[in-house]
């Protein structure tokens, strides 16, 4: 009996691509409607009489000769030294990235190796250390920071986001290396590696994937913290988060609410470059740990 091949349903193709469509304007709007609200005044974009203002720009061109002005973005990274904040992120994500995943790779790999009991019950402390809020975590660490005089420097944040951060990545990457299997260790071994040279040269070039999956997870934590960055960090240090929500404190002065605009929009634009350029490792590292070896 010949079968004969199943032909697409045209609804149900129809449905989802429009469920895609809709669900893309739903999502991408918001920062679409920030990214032009951000070239307009204040007048303009948080108008209460015509929210067509924000397209028009009725105020903007009265105010500054033209439909669109960059005075939103002028006065925040140079007025306000929104560059600074810029900076300290920059230096706070690399390193918090390096460290988590210096410290969860080793320690990953050591707990999908290890054949002792022990490690579960590690798994299982991190887990529950990674549940607490962080505002309480924060609050553990404020009177030795204090003794010891670093209060509101940039490695105390750094410090706090990689004890914050490591539960995480200690559970992502053992994931990652239990779909590996113990053979190539012991191959590689048995060829004269000792354990680490086994580990350096066999297991990472194929645990890539899910080594820049994990690092992408640990960037964004630490560029997106309030809580952490907000209470260790002293003004000058602060990065860019704490910095828009001080823009948005102070908006009886005219003009930081489009500061803040200007600088969220600022900040998400790194993002989006960011996860474009690794869609295919994340891709790749995500489907690489969902298959066990």
């Amino acid at each position: 009996m010949s079968s004969t091949p199943s032909r697409p349903n045209h609804t149900l193709t129809i449905i989802a691509t429009l469920f895609v469509l809709v669900w893309l304007v739903v999502a991408g709007f918001p920062f679409l409607w920030t990214t032009w609200g951000s070239f307009k005044v204040e007048a303009d974009f948080f108008s209460r009489a015509d929210w067509t203002n924000a397209l028009s720009g009725v105020n903007t061109i009265r105010q500054t000769g033209d439909a669109f002005t960059l005075d939103g973005y002028e006065g925040a990274w140079i007025q306000n030294e929104f560059w600074r904040a810029g900076l300290n992120t920059a230096m706070v994500t690399v390193v918090v990235t390096l460290l988590s995943l210096v410290l969860g790779t080793l320690g990953g790999y050591a707990l999908a190796r290890s054949g002792y009991r022990y490690a579960f019950w590690i798994l299982i402390i991190a887990l529950v250390f990674r549940a607490m809020p962080h505002i309480t975590l924060v609050s553990g660490y404020l009177v030795p920071f204090f003794e010891l005089n670093i209060w509101g420097t940039l490695p105390t944040a750094i410090i706090v986001l990689v004890a914050i951060n490591q539960p995480f990545t200690l559970w992502m990457l053992h994931s990652f290396f239990l779909s590996i299997p113990k053979d190539l260790d012991e191959s590689a071994m048995v060829d004269g590696c000792t354990r680490f040279q086994a580990f350096r040269e066999v297991i990472v070039p194929v645990m890539w994937p899910g080594i820049i999956t994990t690092g992408l997870f640990s960037f964004l934590l630490a560029y997106n913290d309030f809580a952490v960055t907000a209470m260790l960090l002293r003004q000058e240090n602060q990065t860019m988060i704490p910095k828009i929500a001080s823009f948005l404190g102070s908006i009886e002065s005219e003009g930081n609410v489009m500061f803040a605009v200007s600088s969220v929009v600022s900040a998400t634009v790194p993002l989006f470059l960011l996860v474009m350029f690794f869609q295919r490792q994340i891709v790749g590292g995500l489907t690489a740990g969902a298959v066990k070896g």
